[in-house]
């Protein structure tokens, strides 16, 4: 057997940008994402629009809204 093979594996921090923060095990030592299960539209039930290099305005500009 190879010695020193598989990363080291840490408890981990996440935070997400709507600040909640959550511990679980991961490679890396702390991790940010965008959308938890906390702000997460499938979970709350709330839509909620990300513009993307505006394609909202877009949208709404070619629809007349």
């Amino acid at each position: 057997m190879k010695t020193d093979l598989h990363p080291k594996y840490h408890r981990t921090i996440v935070s997400c940008a709507c600040g909640e923060t959550f511990e679980t095990g991961s490679t890396n030592e702390t991790l940010k994402v965008e959308i938890c299960s906390k702000c997460h539209p499938f979970f709350t039930g709330k839509q909620k629009f990300v513009d993307t290099g505006g394609r909202v305005e877009r949208f709404k500009r070619k629809y007349g809204m």
